[in-house]
């Protein structure tokens, strides 16, 4: 009796979202390092002579310049089709927007595998970023993975049960982010580094794939539309169950919101990884492993400080205590010198992924559920289109600041968060005269 019931239990959990989470965060992470390590070999050797740049130096340009077109492609290309795979999600075919996008990752984990075995130019692998941006990519995949959460959540529970899938998240890509320096030491010479790295990345995402299309169960009826709607008062917390109506002045501030921290966050996220391995960090592949795990342990801090801070305050509260953090810890790491500071400056960035996950949960209340995934995939195109600006413009400025002060950038990304928190504060108290004035209607 009892391994009949551990099947089936076993058997429930794969039909979960949790284990797509896993296998493609795994995946992912395995893939991160193993692109930024080939990356950095493959540049080695960069010559600028007319820019009279050191050898490291030309290898930095290089780099850089090779991540801005590379993450300009992934952002540019799944526009489209994103909002195409998010209509279909919306019209009931909620597997969609899971599966279709995980095809793209496959195919982008293959095509870098290529690269290395068959020893092409690093350029094709602007061609497998088409491909995945075609397939709708992150996109497409993480609002169609955050409208699923939403829609099995109550609007008092959803800042937390999606900062639940955050953690699971960050959980998963710290596992790998451990393990991807050490595997990518072990290669066969005849077909090169880090090619057992990229083949094991491929196999965990082609095995998340063949989870999402044979076993994933999905929801086609809002839990929002099922709970009892008699409360004519907003709870204790603030929050307020989704509107029939949109209310667009806050969907476009929780839109402004989300666009200039994520600005801040990308522009200085994405020159972090060229930034350890030079001078004087010069990290290697395991060193730049324990580095994406401690970022992937902030998915950790942040759920804890939204599971604590939520019994006393807001969610607009829990997004500016989140800013804060990354604001204070991204200002330090201007003047990180050696490993030891670099950890200190991520210690202090323990929430700073709590205001994206909660801003998508105040989003989803003020939309009617039928649209909820159409907007979630409005917001990550917004995010999107921003990186087509704050992409090159804290690239070229890391590239000319690189002599005389490599850090700018993140001074830079502290004042565009501290810019954020005007929008938000905004949202905040239109959310107050709305509660108020709803009480004095009740009254």
């Amino acid at each position: 009796m009892v391994t009949p019931n551990l099947c089936q239990s076993a058997f429930a959990v794969l039909r979960r979202i949790e284990p797509t989470l896993v296998l493609e965060q795994l995946g992912s992470s395995l893939f991160a390092t193993a692109l930024q390590m080939v990356v950095k070999d493959r540049c080695v050797n960069a010559t600028y002579p007319d820019a009279h740049l050191s050898r490291e130096g030309s290898q930095q340009r290089a780099m850089t310049d090779f991540y801005m077109a590379y993450d300009l492609t992934v952002r540019l290309v799944p526009l489209l089709p994103a909002l195409l795979i998010a209509r279909l999600g919306d019209r009931g075919w909620r597997r969609v927007p899971i599966a279709v996008p995980l095809c793209g990752y496959v195919l982008l984990s293959l095509t870098l595998l290529l690269v290395v075995v068959l020893r092409l130019p690093l350029q094709v692998m602007f061609g497998g970023a088409v491909v995945f941006g075609l397939c709708g990519g992150f996109g497409a995949y993480w609002p169609g993975v955050m409208t699923l959460a939403a829609l099995s959540s109550t609007a008092a529970e959803r800042s937390k049960v999606m900062m639940k899938v955050e953690l699971l998240y960050g959980t998963a890509g710290l596992v790998g982010s451990l393990a991807s320096g050490h595997l990518f030491l072990l290669y066969s010479s005849s077909l090169g580094t880090g090619t057992i790295l990229i083949a094991v990345a491929a196999l965990l995402q082609l095995l998340c794939l063949a989870q999402a299309i044979t076993l994933l169960q999905v929801s086609h009826e809002s839990h929002q539309e099922t709970e009892d709607t008699s409360h004519l008062l907003p709870d204790d917390s603030g929050e307020v169950p989704a509107p029939a109506e949109r209310n667009r002045v806050n969907v476009v501030l929780l839109i402004a919101t989300a666009v200039l921290y994520g600005a801040a966050v990308g522009g200085a996220v994405g020159l972090m990884d060229a930034f350890v391995l030079k001078e004087p960090l010069s990290w290697s592949a395991t060193q730049l492993g324990y580095g994406h795990a401690a970022g992937c342990m902030i998915f950790l801090t942040s759920y804890l400080g939204v599971t604590v801070f939520r019994r006393w305050v807001s969610d607009v509260t829990l997004i500016l205590i989140g800013m804060l953090s990354f604001a204070s810890g991204i200002y330090f790491m201007s003047f990180v010198r050696t490993t030891s500071m670099f950890y200190l400056a991520r210690s202090l960035n323990l929430f700073a992924l709590i205001p994206m996950p909660t801003i998508r949960s105040l989003l989803s209340q003020q939309v009617p559920a039928s649209s909820c995934g159409t907007t979630l995939t409005y917001l990550q195109m917004a995010l999107k289109f921003s990186g087509l600006a704050y992409i090159p413009a804290f690239t070229k400025i890391y590239q000319r600041t690189l002599d005389w002060f490599p850090g700018f950038v993140f001074t830079l990304s502290s004042v565009i968060a501290v810019l954020g928190m005007i929008p938000i504060s905004i949202v905040s108290c239109r959310l107050r005269q709305k509660q108020k004035y709803t009480r004095i209607e009740v009254d």
